[in-house]
């Protein structure tokens, strides 16, 4: 396991690598002697991880969708996994609701058990759980803290014109972003 603690204007953010892809992103600061108990001499203290080159380019504006793999294949349940697939496929400086998110995972009766499944996403912001607002355009929850739920979306809209010719240019060119930015969807 690869883990490093990034301090951004979010708060730190740590994030954990396993051989398969990130393995989990979260608000806080790694305790070293949490970490290695947990994991024993198995863990490798490095920011040399394609994960924190792209989580430093999205936060400073530079990149729209991640490229980086992901080991969520055995964290969470079934319905909780089908959430997080679809939450990657909400655009960049874009949201919807839960009650939208319900319908894309062809269950509209789970409201409910979809903002739980968001709350237990376990690469937040690389699976943008806060691209989901409420009916009403209340921001609802975000286990990061409703702050920086916010900065995130206000990062994406102001960023939202710059996507927008990043994806024109990308679909012309089939595929290959013609002014260099890097991402592909996760």
């Amino acid at each position: 396991m690869r883990v490093f603690t990034m301090d951004t204007r979010l708060g730190p953010i740590t994030l954990w690598e396993s051989d398969k892809g990130l393995w989990q992103l979260d608000f806080t600061r790694a305790s070293v002697d949490r970490i290695e108990k947990y994991f024993g001499g198995d863990v490798v203290w490095t920011d040399d991880m394609e994960s924190v080159r792209q989580l430093d380019a999205y936060l400073n504006g530079r990149l729209y969708e991640f490229s980086v793999p992901l080991d969520f294949d055995e964290t969470g349940t079934d319905f909780q996994r089908g959430v997080w697939r679809t939450l990657m496929t909400i655009p960049y400086g874009e949201t919807i609701t839960y009650a939208e998110l319900a319908v894309r995972i062809g269950n509209p009766g789970a409201v409910r058990a979809v903002g739980q499944a968001n709350n237990r996403n376990p690469i937040a912001i690389v699976i943008p759980c806060h691209r989901v607002i409420r009916t009403g355009g209340d921001l609802g929850g975000y286990n990061g803290g409703l702050a920086r739920k916010r900065a995130l979306l206000s990062l994406e809209r102001a960023r939202a014109a710059a996507y927008r010719d990043y994806a024109g240019a990308r679909a012309a060119s089939g595929g290959v972003a013609a002014n260099g930015r890097q991402g592909t969807t996760a």
